[in-house]
C-alpha cells in the first residue's frame, strides 16, 4: 500500500478505534494498525479539545464545577463507547485473580465484571470527575489545555503500549493486530506534542504539566512490564486500561498547584 494511502487508512482507524464518528476504516493490517497507534495522541487532541470546551463551557453558562465534570466524564464514556472503562475493569479482574498466562486472559474474556473490576471502574469515574472538578476553577485556557494533556496523554500510553519489543497476549485480536508496531520517532512525536499542550495547562507552572506527562507514562512503563509479566503481553482491554490509567494521573497530577 502506498505511503499516502496507508496514512489515509490509519487515520480512519485510529478515529474509529479511540471515538465513535462513523468513518470507514477500510484495509486494515499491521502497517495500518501501526500509523494508527501512532496517530492515537493526535485524536485524543482532537477529543481533548471537544471534553474541555464542554467543560469550560458548562461552567461558563452557571453549572457548578462538580455537576460540569460529572457530564464531562459522563460525554467522554459515550465517545469512546465505553470500551476502555470495559477494558480498564477486565484488566483489573485479571490482574486480581492471582492467576497468569492462560488463566488470567480467560477471566478477561468474560462477559461479566468481578468486585476488582467494579471497584476500578468506580474508583478511577470518581476520582477523574473530581480532578476535572478542581481544574474547572482556573481559566478557561487553562482548564481546556489540562484537558486536552490528560486525554491526549490517555491515547499516548496506548503508542507505548505498542512500542517495539511489547509483545502481545494473544495470537488474534486488537493486542496481535498492533503490538510492536510503534516506533520511537512516532512516540518522540507523540510526546512533543503532549508536551506542548501540557504547558498552558497550570497557570504560573509552565513545567507542572509536562512533568505530570512524563510521570504518568513511566508509571505506565512500570504498570505494562507487570502486565507481561503476568498476562505474557498486551490485549485490547489492557490499551483500555492504559487510556484510563493514564489519563488519570496526569488529571491528578495536574491539580496540585
Amino acid at each position: 500500500m502506498p505511503a499516502d494511502r496507508r496514512l489515509g487508512a490509519g487515520a480512519r482507524l485510529a478515529l474509529t478505534t479511540f471515538t465513535t464518528l462513523p468513518v470507514r476504516s477500510g484495509r486494515i493490517d499491521r502497517a495500518v494498525a501501526g500509523v494508527a497507534m501512532s496517530l492515537a495522541p493526535a485524536v485524543g487532541v482532537l477529543l481533548g479539545v471537544l471534553l474541555g470546551a464542554l467543560l469550560t463551557g458548562l461552567v461558563t453558562v452557571g453549572a457548578t464545577p462538580l455537576l460540569a465534570a460529572a457530564v464531562t466524564v459522563t460525554a467522554a464514556a459515550l465517545c469512546t463507547r465505553g470500551l476502555h472503562l470495559d477494558g480498564l475493569a477486565d484488566t483489573v479482574d485479571a490482574l486480581g485473580s492471582y492467576r497468569s498466562g492462560p488463566g488470567a486472559l480467560e477471566i478477561m474474556k468474560k462477559p461479566d465484571v468481578g468486585p476488582f473490576g467494579v471497584a476500578a471502574l468506580v474508583l478511577v469515574l470518581l476520582m477523574q470527575v473530581a480532578a476535572l472538578a478542581a481544574l474547572a476553577d482556573r481559566s478557561w485556557p487553562a482548564t481546556l489545555a489540562a484537558v486536552v494533556t490528560a486525554v491526549a496523554a490517555g491515547r499516548l500510553g496506548v503508542g507505548l503500549a505498542c512500542r517495539r519489543g511489547v509483545p502481545a497476549a494473544r495470537p488474534d485480536g486488537l493486542g496481535a493486530l498492533v503490538a510492536g508496531t510503534v516506533g520511537r520517532p512516532a512516540l518522540a512525536a507523540g510526546t512533543a506534542v503532549v508536551g506542548l499542550a501540557a504547558l498552558a495547562a497550570v497557570p504560573g507552572r509552565p513545567w507542572q504539566g509536562p512533568l505530570a506527562v512524563l510521570v504518568a507514562l513511566a508509571v505506565v512503563v512500570l504498570l505494562l512490564r507487570h502486565v507481561v509479566r503476568r498476562l505474557g503481553g498486551i490485549t485490547g482491554d489492557v490499551l483500555g486500561a492504559v487510556v484510563e490509567i493514564t489519563t488519570l494521573l496526569v488529571l491528578l497530577l495536574l491539580v496540585p498547584v
